[in-house]
């Protein structure tokens, strides 16, 4: 029997992996549409459907990387309360970071009901930009005078109708890269604030116009910080590619029993996570954003403290 050549069997399998799922998004997306008319006449409801369809959508993505592709997510820190809404942020490394983020929904029986901030040009993505729109998710542009109503809609539902939810947002608004750090360092250094190490410094306006609008509802109760670590080989921070969490086989560790191509390369996924109850969090604008400052401080040194610790174990450089 003809060997397939480098690679082919491992695109082949995320293709059979993927091509299902995508079918079950393009059902889901209609779904989600039939959904809209009714939002305004039964909203509690469309929002129980909308939140059981997503439920369906990310649970299969997240078992074709957990499950199928035997990604291992690690996690420590606090331990989160079962069925509690949060407001969440995160440092952002990559596109797979959304796997961490629904680990930890999964745990808390919260997958269903995460809504996340994402930038307004996905909403011409295929098949994701339609399903993101249909939900209800905030797209957002970056810019606070045009976000400023779309946030508004967002949280009126939050708030006059209790949904839970965990709201979630990359502080940073993009991905790290080396050379986003070295602007963010520069514009600490001129704006006289401090550069967290192996982050950029965090964006302060969503986060402290989220907090002041949720926080007049009870049933949010916290905001969690989650803190995104990787490694792969000697590379820290080194995440795989959309594609590779799709396609490629024991994406934790390498496996004996299958060909070379087909391989994983041994990606380490961790997520540390705190919980800090909202009442406690400064009432001022000001203090809000100086307390997201000193959360990105902190994050930067445990995450210089984690890589240290996985050099001494011989996993990176």
């Amino acid at each position: 029997m003809a060997q397939f050549p480098k690679g082919i069997a491992t695109h082949l399998r995320g293709i059979a992996l993927t091509v299902p799922w995508l079918l079950w998004l393009l059902v889901a997306d209609v779904l989600l549409s039939f959904l809209l008319p009714f939002k305004f006449l039964f909203p509690d409801a469309v929002y129980n459907a909308s939140s059981r369809i997503a439920l369906s959508v990310w649970l299969w993505i997240q078992s074709i990387f957990e499950v199928f592709n035997s990604a291992v997510i690690t996690v420590s820190g606090d331990r989160l309360p079962p069925h509690e809404s949060a407001i969440v942020i995160a440092n952002h490394v990559s596109w797979s970071d959304f796997y961490m983020i629904q680990a930890m929904a999964v745990q808390a029986g919260m997958l269903g009901r995460c809504r996340w901030f994402a930038k307004q040009q996905l909403r011409f993505v295929p098949f994701l930009g339609w399903g993101l729109w249909a939900m209800g998710m905030p797209l957002v542009s970056r810019n606070w005078l045009r976000d400023k109503a779309e946030l508004d809609r967002v949280f009126r539902g939050i708030t006059k109708r209790k949904w839970p939810i965990w709201l979630i947002s990359f502080s940073e608004a993009t991905r790290f890269t080396r050379k986003k750090y070295l602007e963010s360092e520069q514009w600490c250094a001129n704006n006289n604030k401090p550069q967290p190490l192996h982050l950029l410094y965090p964006r302060t306006k969503g986060f402290v116009a989220t907090v002041q609008h949720l926080r007049k509802t009870s049933h949010i109760k916290a905001v969690y910080d989650f803190t995104i670590a990787y490694q792969h080989g000697r590379h820290w921070q080194g995440a795989p590619e959309m594609w590779d969490t799709l396609s490629i086989p024991r994406l934790s560790g390498p496996a004996h029993n299958v060909p070379q191509q087909m391989r994983g390369e041994g990606y380490r996924f961790h997520v540390h996570a705190r919980r800090f109850p909202l009442e406690e969090l400064p009432h001022d604008d000001e203090g809000l954003a100086k307390w997201l400052e000193a959360r990105w401080v902190e994050k930067g040194k445990w995450l210089d403290e984690t890589k240290a610790l996985w050099v001494d174990e011989g996993k990176t450089m």
